[in-house]
């Protein structure tokens, strides 16, 4: 039976042989200060981003920004894209607000930034209003995020896509999610250095892996094939299905000759 979790796997499988350039992946950042601006605090400056990833740092913010995300390629896969950003752990002096058509939502209040967890959001949601709360002192306040466009088709951007096989060797549970060290057997495909090799005559890796806490994972109990991205510098990834479970399908896949992208499962 195709599972939920079997069919995602095999879907990011596939997609394996596919070229994803549709969207930039230059790194867009903009630094500002509101003193620039201090005489005219009622002034609200619009900031235009156009990359898949980047950063933003307002020093002593005053007044508002409103801060639009957008890829930098026209298409309608990009109302599919949702954005992601991770506030810096002492980010401080503003509110951040959605702002769709002039209606506000609050995304983060001025505390809520300093736990630097990861918000993520439809791209149809909005622009991101950031607005000053009045401090008597602002010299020490730095309002400062990194954001990342990611594609709700996969769940992930597609071109940050890893495969491997290999094995739970840890887990730590986190409040929202586990922490997994996993030890990999077969890296199949990755685009930035997640799992680190043994040495030349040891041919395994190792590496650390984000996955949702009801996925349930326990150390010790078989190879898993692994598929995910890399967000913010870790690697992410859904609930991984048993590897021979997965081959079980894949092969099915390939009698039934509906599995265009061949991978060496030996």
């Amino acid at each position: 039976m195709l599972t939920p979790m079997l069919a995602s796997a095999l879907l990011l499988l596939l997609l394996c042989r596919i070229s994803f350039c549709q969207y930039s992946s230059d790194q867009c950042s903009w630094k500002g200060s509101g003193l620039t601006h201090e005489g005219h605090t009622r002034d609200v400056e619009q900031v235009y981003l156009r990359c898949s990833q980047g950063s933003l740092e307002w020093l002593y913010p005053t007044g508002a920004i409103i801060v639009n995300l957008r890829p930098n390629i026209v298409s309608p896969a990009a109302a599919r894209l949702s954005i992601c950003i991770k506030p810096s752990t002492d980010s401080s002096g503003t509110n951040i607000y959605l702002d769709r058509n002039g209606k506000l939502r609050l995304l983060l209040r001025e505390q809520d930034q300093a736990q630097g967890k990861v918000h993520c959001f439809s791209i149809q949601e909005g622009a991101l209003f950031i607005e000053a709360v009045p401090h008597m002192d602002i010299s020490r306040r730095i309002t400062a995020f990194q954001y990342e466009l990611v594609s709700d088709r996969l769940g992930t951007e597609a071109h940050s896509l890893g495969v491997a096989r290999g094995s739970i060797k840890k887990v730590d549970r986190e409040e929202e999610r586990s922490s997994v060290t996993v030890e990999i057997s077969r890296l199949y495909r990755q685009k930035t250095q997640v799992f680190v090799s043994g040495g030349v005559r040891v041919r395994r890796w190792t590496g650390r892996i984000k996955m949702p806490r009801q996925c349930g994972v326990r150390s010790g109990e078989g190879e898993f094939l692994f598929t995910g991205t890399v967000r913010f510098g870790e690697a992410w990834m859904g609930c991984a299905p048993r590897y021979k479970d997965f081959l079980r399908l894949y092969h099915e896949a390939q009698q039934q000759g509906n599995n265009p992208c061949h991978m060496d499962v030996d």
